[in-house]
């Protein structure tokens, strides 16, 4: 009886420590995805208008900031994105220091809206989880439940990014703690219900914002092929990251590190502006035309699928800070729309291009993070009436990620090296 109290006391202790993880996790994803959002689309929509030649040289300034960010204000503390958090989460001892918070959300920031691209998510991941690593050390709730805290943060962090608190939860469970028992799902749900509340008052708007209307079992072929071509897509993603982290760790002169791959960045952002930044406005002004994928050409959808990870690379290589999400989630979009179009155009079938923008970024990103359940439903989550596309996403997300597997099996896949928000 007396123990049966005491673990109770340890529920009601965990779960008031996560609500309040959660809340200052919330605000924190709130407040970095709105502030990039704006300065993003203002400074790509001031030089798109005026100055395009500007685009070659922006990602420089923002990466360079962030050196001397890294060199000055944050003494060459390296951050190492979801890596630091494993290793924390492994030996009890590691501690998330607070200096990861400012850290990540000033780096992550500039590397967005200056062009870098990639995403704000890892950031985001981080930042959450160091809060939640904090609650921890305070001793909010019993000393036992550090994996725990830190997991709510991510669930709030992700959360709120993708506008989906079960998203959130699966990531937390199925990428972060990478186990499941009672305590974690009483950590994550409470977690979850505090980021839904503020979801409905704050911030329900998806991402895109075509709705999805149906599918027809015709698609199915077109939708295999997508499958296995976005699970190779991820490996080609990894396989680029890990190649560009080695290729800059072997430069030892800072300024040539972080112009090299900072103005290789900008100069394909001068030719395909759709690579600024995490490029989901890019992905929005294709699917906002009535017939998306006629309206642009293959060589086009070819050219941002491929150069959005090698971009991405790029950026994470000289300097940037950010992760897989949007990188994934673009590429397949991408990938997806040249597969409708290749099917529209020369086999004559009516495909439908938001459908498989949706599948190709689901495929991607399932078989990037190794994570199929999470990225079923964020990617639902992306736009109204997505889940009516789940039963395609969910088999789509094993084939892709039994696909990568097999080309990059576990044991050579490097959590160290894809996952991380690269710091040199």
């Amino acid at each position: 009886m007396e123990r049966t109290k005491i673990v109770s006391q340890h529920y009601f202790k965990l779960i008031i420590a996560s609500v309040l993880v959660a809340l200052a996790s919330a605000l924190l994803a709130f407040t970095l995805k709105h502030l990039t959002e704006f300065f993003e689309h203002f400074l790509f929509q001031k030089v798109s208008n005026s100055y395009s030649y500007l685009f070659i040289i922006l990602p420089t300034v923002g990466i360079t900031a962030i050196y001397f960010l890294r060199k000055y204000v944050f003494r060459n503390r390296r951050n190492k994105g979801i890596t630091e958090i494993y290793k924390t989460l492994d030996q009890r001892k590691d501690h998330l220091p607070l200096f990861k918070i400012p850290s990540h959300f000033i780096n992550g920031f500039l590397t967005v809206i200056f062009g870098g691209s990639t995403g704000v998510e890892v950031s985001t991941v981080v930042a959450t989880a160091t809060i939640g690593n904090y609650a921890y050390e305070q001793e909010f709730s019993a000393r036992m439940y550090k994996r725990e805290l830190i997991c709510a943060g991510v669930v709030a962090g992700v959360a709120i990014l993708f506008t989906s608190p079960l998203a959130g939860w699966l990531f937390a469970i199925e990428v972060i703690a990478r186990k499941m028992r009672k305590s974690l799902v009483i950590s994550c749900t409470a977690a979850a219900l505090i980021s839904w509340g503020f979801i409905y008052f704050f911030d329900s708007e998806t991402i895109l914002h075509r709705e999805v209307s149906d599918w027809k079992y015709a698609a199915i072929p077109f939708f295999i092929i997508l499958s296995i071509l976005g699970g190779t897509l991820s490996v080609y993603f990894t396989l680029m990251v890990t190649r560009m982290k080695k290729l800059f760790s072997n430069i030892s002169n800072n300024f040539i590190r972080v112009n090299l791959g900072a103005i290789a960045v900008g100069t394909m952002i001068y030719f395909f502006p759709s690579l600024y930044g995490d490029s989901y406005h890019g992905l929005r002004e294709v699917l906002n035309e009535p017939l998306a994928v006629p309206s642009v050409s293959l060589f086009f959808l070819v050219a941002v699928a491929v150069l959005k990870p090698l971009a991405a690379s790029l950026t994470l290589g000289a300097g940037g800070d950010g992760g897989v999400f949007a990188p994934s989630i673009v590429a397949g979009a991408f990938l997806g729309l040249m597969v409708a179009f290749i099917g529209n155009s020369y086999f004559n079938v009516d495909l439908i291009p938001i459908n498989f923008a949706l599948i190709g970024a689901a495929a991607t990103l399932s078989a990037s993070l190794y994570a199929p359940f999470t990225s079923v439903v964020l990617i639902c989550n992306l736009l109204p009436g997505g889940f009516q596309l789940f039963l395609p996403i969910l088999v789509c997300c094993f084939i892709s990620f039994i696909v990568a597997k097999l080309i990059l099996p576990y044991n050579v896949y490097t959590y160290d090296f894809y996952l991380s928000s690269k710091a040199p």
